[in-house]
């Protein structure tokens, strides 16, 4: 999600949400407990509970968003194995040793179909892609991703507590669900905070990824641009300092909506409705589109924090990288393709000056009335800078292609 937009609106609720959020910790903490502790039975009905979510919920909710998808998909959940408290694999660092699983869905292709693994972003899940499955099913094998913490996938205690360890949950996680999932020679699709993780991964594991595809990423911009005056100087303001101290203290836009408890579902309506619907950037969602988008974000916020958490590590107030991307483009060993909507408030610009540095292949494709969500403000034109940045692998004569009319390069 824009974490600078969810940020005015946190600052608008938390007065009247902190005290609800207190009063519910306990009852949160009973109905939002990690996989099975999420499924077992709790003597109040689920609808006089305080956060109406479940494991079960999600993946209820994901099953109705999907059904406006033709293209017949399997989900599953992929073990990515356990480990004992105390291990020093980092995302098995918590109370429990229960097994970790990545909720996966995986789409009917043709056969010999290149494959495309796809990577949602921050407060977000692979239902986010919704309205591109088909058209991407019907060109590659499309294989998309809960990561672990978000959406249906597990959600353990998130214990770390530095950048290093964060980054460490979120790629090693990942190439456990790639060898369960026995893939390599794919081609990894990113959005926003999934665009950071993809390439972390890729800078670790070059070996397995054929081209890289990074839509929106984070994390090529630092604190240190200049461009990062504007939050030096808000948070100069009383204003900028709360917010500032509640970005240190962890506080996330998911805790606002469990704070909420069953008043929740409304904020995140007036969320989908307004950024998809009269504050859109390009074509808007059918009622049905965003009743049922509506849904199942809820429930992929509402539930137990996790993934969620890795926020105050990964970016300082604004979203600025801790460990900026941009400093490690002399090591790129795979090629990329960045694709961003004109409107979209991660800046291509510091694509651009990564470029500079990169030693492989890099291009740089925009896409007109699309802002941060480009793949739902504009799925068609998205769909076309998808396939024109694998034309190597989809092709017989890659080098004759030109860029799709409606599109434009950075």
């Amino acid at each position: 999600m824009n974490l600078r937009r969810l940020s005015s609106r946190m600052a608008d609720e938390i007065s009247r949400s902190a005290q609800r959020e207190t009063s519910a910790a306990s009852s949160t903490a009973a109905v939002a407990a990690e996989n099975a502790k999420l499924k077992s039975k709790s003597i109040w009905p689920s609808v006089l509970r305080w956060i109406p979510t479940s494991t079960d919920k999600i993946i209820a909710a994901e099953k109705r968003l999907l059904s406006l998808v033709k293209t017949p998909y399997v989900q599953e959940r992929v073990n990515i194995g356990s480990g004992p408290p105390g291990s020093k694999v980092r995302w098995f660092r918590s109370e429990s040793n229960e097994e970790r699983c990545i909720n996966t869905v995986s789409f009917d292709s043709k056969e010999g179909s290149p494959t495309l693994v796809m990577i949602h972003g921050y407060g977000a899940s692979q239902g986010f892609f919704f309205r591109n499955f088909d058209a991407l099913a019907s060109r590659f094998r499309v294989i998309a991703i809960d990561q672990l913490g978000w959406g249906g996938s597990s959600r353990p205690d998130f214990t770390c507590k530095s950048t290093e360890e964060t980054e460490a949950w979120f790629i090693d996680s990942f190439e456990e669900w790639r060898k369960a999932k026995n893939l390599s020679n794919f081609i990894l699709l990113g959005h926003s905070f999934g665009g950071y993780v993809a390439s972390k991964y890729a800078l670790k594991h070059p070996e397995h990824i054929q081209h890289l595809i990074l839509v929106g990423p984070a994390g090529f911009s630092s604190e240190s641009d200049t461009k990062s005056q504007w939050v030096t100087q808000f948070k100069a303001t009383w204003k900028g300092a709360i917010f500032n101290h509640l970005w240190e203290s962890n506080f996330t836009p998911q805790k606002l909506v469990r704070g909420l408890g069953p008043l929740g579902p409304n904020l995140v309506r007036s969320y989908t409705s307004t950024r998809f619907g009269s504050y859109s950037t390009g074509t808007t969602l059918t009622e049905e589109e965003s009743g049922l988008l509506t849904d199942y974000v809820y429930h992929t916020l509402a539930a137990k924090a996790s993934g969620e958490l890795c926020l105050k590590y990964i970016f300082s107030f604004g979203a600025f990288a801790r460990s900026p991307l941009i400093h490690s483009a002399p090591e790129w060993k795979v090629p990329t393709t960045f694709i961003y909507g004109y409107l979209d408030w991660m800046n291509y610009q510091g694509a651009q000056e990564a470029g500079k540095h990169m030693k492989v292949p890099c291009e740089i494709i925009r896409v007109p009335e699309a802002g941060h969500f480009v793949f739902i403000d504009q799925p068609d034109r998205f769909h076309s800078a998808v396939l024109y940045a694998c034309r190597r692998f989809l092709s017989p004569d890659p080098d004759v292609e030109s860029l799709p009319e409606g599109l434009s390069s950075a």
